[in-house]
């Protein structure tokens, strides 16, 4: 293992340290906090984030846990490697599990924020031995994002139409590379976290370092947000074979298995009612935007419902539950997409007691 080590300001008497670790397949960047510590947890981000959004929930851990959050393949300050969507989110498990391995970690807490979720999930799967316990804050679904359109998982269309890299605006791809800071455009980077990852009028109090490690984010075909193909089903395109976008289709995805693990850790959802990425009625999701006219030529015709994306993720944990799993729901109230940053104390609070059961 190789690591390169840079001090960065703390605000409590810990410190976070930026560390990248080579590991076989590409360096990874994380931040640690309060190394030494026999509980580790593994902080992982979701879309259009990075590390740096987990620096408050580090320090105000590392009295009692080692804190390790990582820059996802395709994010912040990792190697820029491309992610073969076809093979779904196991290049991030793996990554994962090289991380860990790298740093000598063989047992740990592991945290998954919306489609870090997927990640944490996948490791779960392919290596159940790994996670004492598993934290799933807002996550995707267990199938996906968009392109199925019931608690099971059945897909809308048998192309996958409604999900992958094509349904991304352009004008967003655009500000992301100008590296736009402003509210100048509807869908700048800074309207998107002030507007869907949290309810309104909620604002981050690092907001210009949490924008700014977001527009970290690698574009291109081969990244976000990835390539398409056309279809002839409404919205008119398919998922293509690169990044994390394409990854999570329900052309590639599927967790349901994460409900038949031999071992089975407590796992704690926690969800902010007012999400508005991850609901069954996302403002994400292509099949709500036609709905409201966002995206033309949307009809009751088609048989494009919107995905219960909550819904799917209880039946799956209902199942885990059912074949010996233990899981417990947490539903913050005014709270949407980042319930760790919206209500810091009270998740805190929630997820060191989930620790502690174990």
């Amino acid at each position: 293992m190789s690591l390169t080590t840079k001090n960065v300001r703390s605000k409590t008497q810990h410190s976070v340290k930026s560390v990248y670790v080579d590991t076989p397949r590409l360096r990874q960047h994380a931040l640690v906090c309060g190394e030494g510590k026999s509980e580790v947890v593994l902080f992982v981000h979701g879309n259009l984030s990075s590390c740096e959004y987990y620096r408050e929930l580090m320090l105000s851990l590392a009295d009692t846990h080692h804190c390790i959050a990582v820059d996802l393949r395709g994010y912040g300050d990792t190697e820029p490697v491309p992610l073969d969507a076809t093979r779904g989110v196991s290049d991030w498990s793996e990554d994962l599990a090289e991380l860990l391995q790298a740093m000598k970690i063989d047992r740990v807490h592991v945290m998954g924020w919306s489609a870090g979720a997927a990640a944490v999930m996948q490791l779960a799967i392919d290596q159940p031995e790994l996670a004492t316990t598993i934290t799933l804050v807002a996550p995707i679904s267990p199938f996906g994002f968009g392109g199925t359109k019931d608690n099971l998982g059945t897909l809308t269309k048998d192309d996958c139409a409604g999900s992958g890299g094509g349904l991304i605006s352009p004008e967003l791809i655009r500000l992301i590379e100008a590296g736009d800071l402003t509210t100048e455009f509807p869908e700048s980077p800074l309207n998107l976290l002030r507007t869907l990852y949290v309810k309104e009028p909620f604002r981050f109090s690092r907001e210009k370092e949490l924008l700014e490690a977001t527009l970290k984010q690698k574009l291109g075909v081969q990244f976000y947000p990835g390539d398409h193909v056309e279809s002839p089903n409404w919205p008119f395109v398919t998922p293509g074979k690169w990044g994390a976008i394409n990854a999570v289709s329900p052309k590639y995805f599927d967790l349901s298995s994460f409900a038949d693990l031999a071992i089975k850790p407590p796992v704690l959802w926690v969800r902010g009612a007012s999400d508005l990425i991850v609901s069954d009625h996302s403002l994400c999701d292509v099949a709500v935007l036609g709905q409201l006219g966002v995206v033309p030529d949307w009809s009751e015709n088609l048989d494009f419902p919107p995905q219960p994306m909550v819904s799917q993720t209880r039946h799956v944990l209902e199942l885990y539950k059912s074949l010996g799993g233990a899981y417990h729901e947490v539903v913050f109230q005014d709270v949407g997409h980042s319930p760790f940053l919206e209500a810091e104390e009270r998740f805190l609070g929630e997820f060191l007691a989930f620790l502690n059961t174990v």
